[in-house]
C-alpha cells in the first residue's frame, strides 16, 4: 500500500482513527478531514506522518461540500494519479437525554456529509468504504440478539436513523435492493438528493461495514487471526466488537483482499 492515496473523513477519532494509523503504517498517503486539526497537536504517531509528509491535515467540515472539495484536491495532490480510497467513517458524538435516548446534532451529520462527499466525488472513482451499524433496517433489526433490541429500538434510534439515510444513499447509488419502508424520511434526506449523488448502479467500487455494538476494547486479531467473524448481510447473534478490531479488518481484511469485498454490505462481531 506504500503511496496509496486516502482521503480520510471522520478519521479524528474511533475506527476513522485505528484505520488511517494502519494505512500510514503501510505506508499510505492519508489525508484527513478535520474541524479541529489542532485535535492531532499532541499525538506523537501523526505528527511523525505530518512532518514526513504522509500525513495532511485539511481544516474543515464534512457538511460544507467546499470544504470536503477542498479536501478532495488535497489528497490528489499535484501529480496526475487519483485518489485511491475513500474512507468514511462520520459519526456524531452521542448526547443522552430521557425523552429522546441518545441523539447528535445535526440529527443528519452522517447522512450530509456523505452526500457532500459523493457530490464531490471524483472521476475515476475511488474504492469506497463506509462504516454503518447493524439493526438499522427491520430486517437487520430483526436479527439482533433479543437484549440488544431494546437498547438498539430505543436509546440509539436517532443516530442510527441518521445512518439509515446513508445506507439509503449507498443503496441508491450502487443499485442495491431498498425497502422504502426504512427510508428515515425528510428530517434526514434533503430534497433533491438523488441529484447530488451518482446516478443509480454507477457506484460498484465500494464497501459497506456493518459491525456490532461498538467497544473501546484491545484488537484480538493481533492475536488471534480469527477473533471476529464476518459475513455478508447480516450476522445473527452478533453482541459487540471492538472498534480496533474493526480497523483491522477495514485494512487487513478488506483493503488486502478487495476483490473479495468489494460490492458488499459486510457485519462484522465477535
Amino acid at each position: 500500500m506504500n503511496n496509496t492515496k486516502v482521503l480520510s473523513i471522520g478519521g479524528s477519532r474511533n475506527i476513522g482513527y485505528y484505520s488511517a494509523i494502519r494505512l500510514l503504517d503501510l505506508g499510505a498517503i492519508v489525508t484527513f478531514l478535520l474541524r479541529s486539526p489542532q485535535t492531532f497537536d499532541g499525538d506523537a504517531k501523526i505528527q511523525q506522518y505530518v512532518q514526513s509528509g504522509k500525513a495532511r491535515l485539511v481544516k474543515g467540515d464534512a457538511l460544507v461540500k467546499e470544504d470536503v472539495q477542498r479536501a478532495w484536491d488535497e489528497a490528489k495532490g499535484n501529480d496526475s494519479r487519483p485518489v485511491d480510497l475513500l474512507l468514511f467513517t462520520v459519526g456524531g458524538i452521542p448526547h443522552f437525554k430521557l425523552t429522546k435516548g441518545f441523539f447528535i446534532s445535526p440529527p443528519n451529520l452522517v447522512t450530509q456529509s456523505l452526500l457532500n462527499t459523493l457530490d464531490t466525488l471524483p472521476t475515476p472513482h475511488p474504492k469506497i468504504i463506509t462504516i454503518s451499524s447493524t439493526g438499522l433496517t427491520r430486517v437487520s433489526h430483526a436479527a439482533l440478539p433479543f437484549l440488544l433490541k431494546p437498547l438498539y429500538g430505543y436509546a440509539l434510534a436517532a443516530p442510527h436513523k441518521d445512518k439509515c439515510g446513508a445506507e439509503e444513499i449507498v443503496a441508491h447509488c450502487t443499485g442495491w435492493s431498498w425497502d422504502k419502508g426504512d427510508s428515515p424520511g425528510r428530517e434526514i434526506m434533503s430534497d433533491g438528493w438523488t441529484e447530488r449523488v451518482p446516478a443509480r448502479g454507477q457506484l460498484k467500487n465500494i464497501v459497506v461495514v456493518r459491525p456490532a455494538l461498538l467497544t473501546d476494547g484491545d484488537c484480538r486479531a493481533e492475536k488471534d487471526s480469527s477473533a471476529y467473524r464476518v459475513q455478508e448481510g447480516d450476522l445473527k447473534g452478533s453482541w459487540t466488537v471492538s472498534r480496533k478490531d474493526v480497523a483491522h479488518f477495514l485494512v487487513e481484511g478488506i483493503m488486502k483482499n478487495w476483490d473479495e469485498w468489494t460490492g458488499k454490505c459486510v457485519s462484522i462481531a465477535y
